[in-house]
């Protein structure tokens, strides 16, 4: 089940041979068809090249209701993705064994499905209001 379909908290993972900007484009396109037509979209996405390049720009002119908020470099704390990507890092991928580029994507989907069944949003809150960068 596709991200945008799943109720707050749960995760889904599609695992693409590479990253780049037509896999970007193609996961942008899937969003865009999933929602009723018209409806406001937004897309936050680190400040990784294929995330910015013509073809991104060509798809978000064609469809001006989806909008990408970039966030800050070297601010990866504030995409909340790197949360998710730290805990399974923790929880399985450290001191994990793996035979196969197979072996590990069977078990990271294990890991989500496992995660998923008492799943729950992240909820990130900035506690030292008087420590803020003005």
């Amino acid at each position: 089940m596709p991200p945008w379909r799943l109720p707050a908290g749960k995760s889904w993972a599609k695992r693409p041979l590479r990253h780049t900007s037509a896999e970007f484009v193609a996961f942008l396109a899937d969003v865009v068809a999933t929602q009723p037509v018209g409806k406001e979209i937004h897309v936050i996405a680190d400040n990784l090249s294929a995330h910015k390049t013509r073809a991104v720009t060509e798809f978000l002119a064609l469809h001006p209701n989806l909008q990408i908020h970039y966030t800050p470099t070297y601010s990866s704390w504030l995409n909340q993705v790197e949360l998710w990507f730290s805990k399974i890092q923790r929880d399985l991928i450290t001191r994990g064994i793996f035979t196969s580029k197979a072996d590990l994507a069977r078990k990271i989907a294990r890991y989500i499905k496992g995660h998923n069944k008492s799943a729950k949003p992240f909820k990130w809150t900035y506690r030292h209001t008087d420590r803020r960068i003005r």
